[in-house]
């Protein structure tokens, strides 16, 4: 949520942000009416409670007639406390939900508009120019028997699929390569529940505008989370820690890709399940903006382990999600579509998620304050496309960079069966 004493200093500042976001800014008026209402019901409410807490002292004095007149008068005044507390009640329900409904305020350096509006923050390496044709992920994964999915769509439906023998071997080094970079990074390891309860979901910002991606177990009231930074959010909730936390966390992620059909239906691209080690810090908030230069920095320098042309984009406001005040994107090239595709992203969240899930730190007068959060990609399934098309050699082998080589027992080619 956002801080509803800046909104109150800096309304128009909220405005903006929510017309940057292509959102409706008229909700910004009537959350500071919603503010309005619940300050003069808790003042209504606290003044009876006061007032019948007075009024019961006077009746313990009174005897005879007065006091039967005397308690007549109190059975009105504690009707009027329990409708003031009912007014209370309902205008903080109105508050909280008008407050949950407004996105995070953008940073006000992160490009403005929708989808295709990103900036280009810089190239890094040239594609690879070819003197054969270049062979796609997946044509490439089934000459090498890394992957099926022909079987994953008969086990389990369009976009699912198998990784087989070497593609399988290749995933878990990719992932071991960015664990090892993380942890020696100072970063605590964690591997996540890929099942989460409603409020750890909404209080991350997924239940908002991107509801439609994620999964739902209905019976069990359970969500499936699409990233591990989703548990990670939530790890710490209604916690008040001592220091700034690092993890890694390692999960299955599952998103339903709502409203993608007929896009990147070929190969592992935009899938249903996939893998992925995910970078998460809680920082002071004052320290977030450094922090969030620190996980890009992680990111290139895994791609650089890959050895893969890539270029880094600052995500355009229409497309931060709720959460995010900025994002970074890191894009990989993939011959084959002659484009670059996002491998990783990273965002700064601000106090958005630990304002929603009640994680604080204490301050040098000892008063507890609201942390930041931040997240960041270190590796994901999708890697695997980059890796093979980059590195595919004319006769259909695919040369393994270098810094994966040891989390590959050593392997230096991948081999067409």
């Amino acid at each position: 949520m956002i801080d509803l004493k800046a909104l109150r200093e800096d309304p128009e500042a909220v405005r903006a942000s929510q017309r940057a976001r292509g959102e409706d800014d008229t909700v910004v008026d009537a959350l500071l009416s919603a503010f309005e209402r619940r300050r003069s019901a808790v003042a209504r409410a606290d003044a009876l409670r006061g007032e019948q807490k007075a009024f019961g002292k006077q009746v313990g004095r009174a005897r005879g007639e007065e006091r039967e007149a005397l308690l007549a008068k109190g059975k009105e005044l504690a009707a009027e406390v329990k409708a003031a507390e009912a007014e209370q009640a309902a205008a903080e329900a109105e508050l909280a939900e008008l407050h949950r409904a407004v996105p995070n305020v953008v940073h006000p350096d992160a490009p403005v508009g929708g989808e295709d509006d990103y900036v280009v923050v810089k190239h890094v390496g040239r594609p690879r120019e070819f003197d054969f044709e270049p062979l796609d992920h997946l044509d490439l994964g089934l000459r090498l028997g890394a992957l099926d999915m022909e079987r994953g769509a008969k086990v389990s439906g369009s976009r699912f699929y198998f990784l087989t023998g070497v593609g399988a071997q290749l995933e878990l080094a990719l992932l071991n390569m960015a664990v090892a970079q993380a942890t020696a990074a100072g970063f605590q390891l964690m591997i996540t529940p890929t099942l989460v309860r409603p409020e750890i979901m909404a209080g991350t910002g997924f239940l908002g505008a991107h509801a439609s991606e994620i999964y739902r177990l209905e019976a069990d009231d359970l969500y499936l989370v699409g990233t591990s930074e989703v548990p990670l959010a939530g790890y710490h909730a209604d916690e008040i820690l001592d220091g700034e936390r690092r993890y890694a966390g390692w999960s299955s992620c599952y998103r339903r890709e709502a409203g993608s059909y007929g896009k990147d239906t070929r190969g592992i691209i935009r899938v249903h399940q996939f893998n992925k080690v995910e970078m998460f810090s809680y920082v002071r908030p004052e320290d977030a903006e450094a922090e969030h230069a620190r996980l890009l920095a992680w990111e290139e320098e895994m791609l650089a382990k890959v050895e893969v042309p890539y270029r880094v984009i600052d995500t355009a406001t229409g497309d931060l999600g709720t959460s995010a005040a900025r994002k970074f994107d890191c894009e990989a090239w993939v011959p084959s579509q002659r484009a670059y595709r996002e491998l990783t992203s990273t965002s700064n969240c601000t106090t958005f998620q630990a304002r929603r899930l009640n994680v604080r730190y204490r301050d040098e007068q000892g008063k507890p304050q609201t942390m930041a959060t931040l997240n960041g990609t270190l590796a994901t399934t999708r890697w695997i496309v980059a890796i093979l098309e980059n590195h595919q050699q004319a006769d259909g082998s695919v040369v393994v960079p270098q810094a994966l080589r040891p989390f590959l027992g050593g392997r230096e080619v991948l081999e067409p069966r």
